[in-house]
């Protein structure tokens, strides 16, 4: 199903043919990262163990470097910085400053499969830069602000989830209060948050612009469980001017939530979400979306085996039509860790409902919500709707810092009444109806390194061979490359 031949040529033709000023560039930039990240310009207690706080985070807003109010543990330049004190009698009261920078060059030959004749082959630049003000005033009280700019450059088609010029990204007061019954938190303005494997509503780290959302926030935590709800709208990006992005007001995503700790390495979660959207287009509906949303999901690991497996269902009414859609989704796998470069076998199935029939009144599109564009593979080829997903991979580690992943997907149309979906949720020209239920299929190699824990890269390259649905709209074969380095301080 997968033409080896064809898909290692492509890739190597499709190296081949990258400009020889952008491989300048990004050899520069890995050397200037490097040079920089290595020079001890970095906390001594976040450079060698991830164990100990502080330590730079995935969510920089719950990074907690209150450690360094002692002068005797600013030990580098820049813990200077890292620890600004406000009040003196007070170490859990100071300011802390924090940076993220991404570089990112992407080539992709065939955007939508080459059906879309404004999106020509490509290749470009792009760049991400976050700088963060982290207040905490008290033990409880918390100010957090990101400023962001974020470019594309050589990019033919430039849309708001590339470019975002110098904006406020997030900024919220948070509450902390811990009791010997468990701890309360609450969050109030813009930040952003992301559910289990991100599959349904994620943080959108894949494109330039990730997602955040003018929110309130609260919940509950004890040591097994958690409780919490929100009230959210997505932020709507523009990039006319500086700070001109604002709240939706056409979406609106609300709902509450439960976790368990089942045990030290499994847990299970359930969630309620109603979202709500003006002017929502389908193939078959359209109007105002009032799509309610029932998740639940299981993960953990035992004795080398991992697991994480989701379902949402979905109800609810667009226009004068209902809402009947669901979806299933699960990663497992068998890790042997006795074995040289601990290898892992894992396998990727998903399943996403379409619209079967468009004359009963009833939608059966399923809405992936804000979907996570790393889910399948970085090339965007594949939307969370209307699909079968099966995808065996194999993952090995020849060193600590070093992950190589291979893998190949193969898709289908969980019905031929509906199109063909890109990602986010984007159906492709003439599918609906048309053609075979046969999508195609993908070969994708990943490789991912650690510098140190606060300079990362990453190399992917994609080849997905197109199916008889793509061929019979014209349809064509489309290779992906992506490297990326990824800098935090």
């Amino acid at each position: 199903m997968i033409d080896q031949r064809r898909c290692f040529t492509s890739l190597f033709s499709m190296a081949l043919s990258l400009r020889f000023v952008s491989m300048v560039r990004s050899l520069l930039l890995s050397l200037f990262a490097l040079a920089f990240a290595q020079g001890g310009y970095w906390s001594a207690l976040a450079a060698d163990d991830f164990s100990l706080e502080p330590s730079i985070k995935a969510d920089r807003s719950q990074e907690d470097w209150s450690l360094l109010a002692d002068p005797k543990l600013r030990n580098e330049p820049l813990d200077s910085l890292k620890y600004i004190p406000l009040f003196p009698n007070n170490p859990d009261s100071y300011i802390s400053l924090g940076l993220n920078l991404r570089e990112i060059f992407e080539v992709s030959d065939a955007p939508a499969f080459g059906t879309v004749p404004a999106n020509p082959t490509d290749s470009y630049w792009l760049q991400r830069a976050q700088f963060q003000i982290d207040v905490h005033l008290t033990e409880n009280w918390q100010l957090f602000t990101q400023f962001e700019d974020v470019r594309a450059f050589d990019k033919t088609m430039v849309s708001p989830n590339d470019a975002n010029r110098f904006d406020l990204r997030l900024a919220f007061i948070g509450y902390t209060q811990e009791t010997d019954l468990g701890t309360f938190r609450a969050r109030v303005g813009r930040h952003d948050f992301a559910f289990d494997l991100e599959r349904f509503v994620s943080v959108r780290d894949r494109p330039n612009v990730r997602q955040a959302f003018d929110a309130v926030w609260a919940g509950w935590e004890t040591e097994a469980w958690r409780f919490y709800g929100l009230v959210s709208q997505p932020v709507h990006y523009r990039d006319d001017n500086p700070f001109d992005d604002r709240s939706s007001g056409v979406a609106l995503f609300s709902g509450v939530r439960v976790e368990r700790q089942l045990s030290p390495t499994i847990e299970a979660s359930a969630y309620y979400a109603l979202y709500q959207r003006k002017d929502a287009t389908f193939l078959t509906a359209s109007g105002e979306e009032d799509r309610h949303v029932l998740d639940i999901r299981s993960a953990g690991k035992y004795a080398g085996f991992d697991w994480d497996a989701e379902a949402m269902g979905q109800v609810g009414q667009v226009g004068s039509a209902g809402i009947l859609a669901w979806a299933v989704g699960a990663r497992t796998g068998y890790t042997f860790e006795d074995v040289p470069w601990s290898p892992r076998i894992g396998l990727q199935f998903d399943v996403a409902s379409g619209d079967r029939d468009a004359s009963e009144g009833t939608l059966g599109t399923f809405n992936p919500l804000f979907p996570n564009g790393f889910y399948f593979s970085l090339g965007g080829h594949t939307g969370y709707a209307n699909l079968i997903h099966l995808k065996p991979s194999i993952t090995v580690q020849p060193t600590e810092d070093l992950t190589l992943m291979a893998g190949a997907g193969l898709l289908w149309r969980q019905t031929t009444q509906d199109a063909v979906y890109t990602l986010p949720s984007v159906p492709v020209a003439g599918t609906a109806g048309n053609g075979p239920a046969w999508t195609g299929a993908y070969a994708q190699v990943k490789a991912d390194y650690r510098f140190n824990p606060n300079l990362t890269g990453s190399l992917e390259a994609v080849h997905y061979q197109v199916g008889s649905a793509h061929e019979a709209v014209g349809g064509r074969d489309s290779n992906y490359l992506r490297a990326e380095l990824k800098l935090a301080w």
